[in-house]
């Protein structure tokens, strides 16, 4: 694990994004979303829920939230994440999720960055090149290729893209692919503007096997903040998981907290 970030940059991107991200309630996805105080409560349109909460009770009343949502989603019959963040307090909220019946699934790293601060350098190896997608036939040849690189199914993935490109807080879809007659793609990720705020926030990232360690990844994050800069975004935000995250500190985004999801399952 990269050690945090704990310069008074870092902290000032690391509030500026608990002020503009976290506490945004943002769309149910075709389900719905509830303000309960010091917490955003979502149900999706597959009926799965998930919790932000935004700090500032303790004690018996924090533990009678966490009870208060087991049970709305114990009524449901539905799953919830609860996502935890290692800057939350109080300091004992992994263990009063716990106790609560949450389960902790893989951590995470919350990196950000300033844009202006990042590399606009889009530089790629011979022979790929870079394009951005929306139609139906070429998100179904990203499913296959993020299907060859994961080894497992990625239906949901034209559907879920199809209508991110759509939203309030639009998406645009990059690929990069080998300059043929037949073109192969190699490596796909995405970007969402979140409407209002000063943040867009990177996805996916994954390349095939064969085509790794040649600064593809690199030339799409590049890519990707040149779209937010002519956006007039100032923030880049990315949950990184343990393989994307050395290389997006090197980068320059600055990693400032550990975010792991906590699951309850009825």
């Amino acid at each position: 694990m990269i050690p945090l970030d704990t310069s008074p940059e870092a902290l000032a991107l690391r509030a500026a994004y608990d002020d503009q991200i976290r506490s945004r309630p943002g769309s149910g996805n075709g389900g719905t979303v509830e303000l309960l105080g010091p917490l955003i409560r979502k149900v999706g349109f597959e009926g799965d829920g998930f919790v932000q909460y935004l700090g500032g009770i303790d004690g018996a009343e924090l533990d009678q939230l966490i009870a208060d949502q087991v049970e709305y989603f114990r009524k449901l019959g539905a799953k919830f994440e609860w996502k935890y963040y290692s800057h939350d307090l109080p300091a004992d909220l992994p263990e009063r999720l716990t106790k609560a019946g949450l389960v902790p699934e893989e951590e995470e790293c919350l990196l950000l960055g300033d844009v202006a601060e990042l590399s606009s350098d889009v530089v790629l190896p011979e022979g790929v090149r870079l394009r951005e997608i929306a139609s139906r036939a070429d998100l179904e040849r990203m499913q296959a290729m993020e299907e060859a690189v994961w080894g497992h199914s990625h239906a949901w993935l034209p559907d879920a893209l199809t209508q991110a490109i759509a939203d309030d807080d639009p998406a645009a879809v990059l690929v990069a692919e080998t300059d043929e007659h037949e073109p192969k793609m190699v490596c796909a990720s995405w970007i969402r503007f979140h409407t209002g705020t000063g943040f867009a926030s990177l996805w996916g990232g994954s390349t095939l096997a064969e085509w790794r360690g040649r600064g593809i990844y690199r030339a799409q994050v590049a890519y990707r903040r040149n779209l937010a800069a002519e956006r007039g975004y100032r923030y880049l935000q990315v949950d990184a998981s343990p393989d994307s995250r050395g290389i997006l500190a090197r980068l320059g985004l600055r990693p400032v907290s550990v975010t792991v999801p906590y699951i309850w399952k009825p």
